[in-house]
This record gives C-alpha cells, sequence and structure tokens, in this order.
C-alpha cells in the first residue's frame, strides 16, 4: 500500500515537503491518543530483542539515526511506531536555517537520497526544553539520543567552545550524547575528524558531558587507517561508543541517470549505496576496539536480514533513516518482527 502511495504521489512532491508531512502526521500520534494502539502493533512478540549498552536498555536494537528528527520534536511519535531509540538532531548551540532549498534530493532507481540541509535546527537551548518535557511525562518513550554539530557561523578554531555549549544545555536531557564531526554539509566540519583537533574536542566534551555516555560519528569517506586511529583514539580517551557512518560524498556505482545525480549537486548520499562501505567500517572498528565498546552501525539498512547482519558482524545497535521513507511509517515494526522472527528459527528445540 505504501510504496503504490510513494510510487504514484510522495515520488512526486518535492521530498523536502513530503518529509514535513510524514513527520507532522508522527509528531501528532501522542496528540491523537494513538500511541499505546500503534505501540502494541508494532512491538515484536515471541523474542527479547532488547539491548543493554551504554548503562541502558533499548527494547530493540533498531533506532532512528539522526536527520529525520533535527528539533526533537517526534520522539514519543516515532516510538510508537517501534524504533527503540531515536537519535535526534544535528542540534547546534546556534539557531540555523541550513542551506537553501532545494537540499534534499531522491535518487530513487538507488532507494538513496542526496541532502544539504546544513543542520538547520532551533538552537540547543529551545531543544533542551522540547526533550525536558518529554522527560518529564510517565509515557512510555524511547531512548533518547541526541547529536550535536558545530553552528555554521562558528569558525572551526573555536569549535570546542561551541560544542561545549551545546553539551552544556543537552547533555543532561539526552540518554546519550553524539559530536558529530562527519557531516559534508558544513565548510570545515569534517577536518574534526584529524586526530590533532579531535583529541581535544572530545577530551572536553567528555568533561563536560559528565556521566552521559559520549560517542563519535565519523564519516564513510575516511581511509581503513584513519578509521582504525580513530577507534584507537576512542578507547583512549575513555569514550563510550562510534557511530559508523555519516553521509558519503562518493557518487561511484550508482544505477540513477548521471544527469539526475548531476543535477542533485554536493551533498551527502546515503541509503542503499552506503551499505557495503558502512559495513567495512564496522568490522574495521569492532577488530580495533573492545567488546564491551558500543558501535551503532547505520548506513543502507533496509531489512531485518541488513540489521541482523550488522549485528552478527558486531554492531551493538543499528540505526536507519534513508530507508524509511521508501518503506513508510511501519519499516521499524517490520524489521522488529524480522528480527524475532529470526531468532526464533535459531532456538534450538527443546
Amino acid at each position: 500500500m505504501y510504496e503504490l502511495l510513494f510510487r504514484h504521489v510522495l515520488s512526486r512532491m518535492d521530498p523536502e515537503r513530503a518529509h514535513h508531512l510524514a513527520f507532522g502526521v508522527i509528531s501528532a500520534i501522542p496528540k491523537l491518543g494513538l500511541e499505546k494502539l500503534l505501540a502494541r502493533f508494532t512491538a515484536a512478540s515471541g523474542a527479547d530483542l532488547s539491548v543493554h549498552t551504554l548503562g541502558l536498555r533499548f527494547p530493540t536494537p533498531f533506532g532512528l539515526a539522526a536527520g529525520f528528527d533535527k528539533d526533537a520534536k517526534g520522539i514519543r511519535g516515532f516510538g510508537a511506531l517501534g524504533f527503540g531509540h531515536v537519535e535526534v538532531g544535528t542540534i547546534t548551540a546556534r539557531a540555523q536555517p541550513g542551506n537553501p532549498r532545494p537540499r534534499l534530493f531522491r535518487l530513487i532507481p538507488d532507494r538513496a537520497v542526496v541532502n544539504r540541509m546544513g543542520f538547520n535546527n532551533s538552537g540547543a537551548a529551545a531543544a533542551s526544553l522540547r526533550l525536558a518535557r518529554v522527560r518529564s511525562t510517565a509515557h512510555p518513550r524511547p531512548v533518547i539520543g541526541v547529536n550535536i554539530g558545530k553552528s555554521r557561523v562558528v569558525d572551526v578554531e573555536d569549535a570546542v567552545g561551541d560544542y561545549l555549549q551545546s553539551t552544556r544545555a543537552l547533555a543532561p536531557m539526552a540518554d546519550y550524547l553524539v559530536v558529530n564531526v562527519s557531516s559534508p554539509n558544513t565548510p570545515g566540519l569534517r577536518g574534526l575528524q584529524e586526530l590533532d583537533r579531535l583529541a581535544p574536542l572530545l577530551t572536553a566534551v567528555k568533561a563536560e558531558a559528565g556521566r552521559t555516555p559520549l560517542l563519535v560519528k565519523i564519516a564513510p569517506d575516511l581511509t581503513d587507517e584513519e578509521v582504525g586511529r580513530i577507534a584507537e583514539l576512542v578507547v583512549d580517551l575513555g569514550l563510550d561508543g562510534i557511530i559508523a557512518t555519516n553521509t558519503t560524498i562518493s557518487r561511484e556505482g550508482l544505477r540513477t541517470d548521471p544527469v539526475v545525480v548531476e543535477a542533485a549537486g554536493a551533498g551527502g548520499l546515503s541509503g542503499a549505496p552506503l551499505a557495503a562501505r558502512s559495513l567495512e567500517v564496522l568490522k574495521l572498528i569492532r577488530a580495533v576496539v573492545p567488546p564491551e565498546l558500543c558501535v551503532i552501525s547505520v548506513g543502507g539498512v533496509d531489512t531485518a536480514y541488513d540489521v541482523d547482519q550488522r549485528l552478527a558482524a558486531g554492531a551493538t545497535l543499528v540505526q536507519g533513516y534513508t530507508a524509511f521513507l521508501y518503506r513508510g511509517p511501519f519499516w521499524a515494526r517490520s524489521i522488529n518482527v524480522g528480527l524475532a522472527r529470526l531468532r526464533r528459527t535459531r532456538q534450538p528445540e527443546a
């Protein structure tokens, strides 16, 4: 049903407009009193999918990656749809409108998206108030991750202070905090992945975050050696985890008409074309870090089999985003039901 709707209606709409329409419906779920009904429908039965990591219990290993809920406005709605955790953001210390439109493009033959949103959000202070309201209610909610990035108007040389401003506002409201140094859409941001800049940044944010678990999100376009060095740094600094990976600037191997790809222009590519590299980076990281370190794999995940493959390769948790646009509102449910089915088939007979 959804795929027909997508093919004949949504795919013809401006992608950002379609996103806002879908987000409006999802964020309205609690207001419409549908939260408990949907939560019962989307929960997997017959298998315990819970994961214990970061000192937290995740009801399922599958969560929503940063980028969909940029301002922490739809957390409970996404939880009702079956996501075990929701990573909001990327949030910056200062409110900013992001890049000029159009800035979101579908590559439908590749089940992919190109975005150059540019961290459009209402700022850390406003997000902190929204998160406080979510946390103050007695309603069940997913685990909340908060992804922070550099404000566009702040020079890279002043990035540490900018991240610390976000950390002070958001770490107390987060179940875990993520330092994003890997988006291709903020000038100079990826340069913060260089070890001489990354180490002092992560050290400062870790001290400011206090007891809130801290992770760093890295790009798929790093070399294997760079991935290994960052993984070693994470262990040396005592961080709690790594998220791998963000979007890619590569356009290799796409099936979409090159004219369409060229028209989309610069930005980060997400979706199915990222799957192979994302899995490679996961394996590189897991070979370096201890078993207890939380590694969240994201990039090109579409089915329960994909999620299961990432878990088997060493992921602690798995996130998705782009396939949500192609699969529809009950995508997380299909992942959870599929994982439960896979686990039941592996249980030894009595």
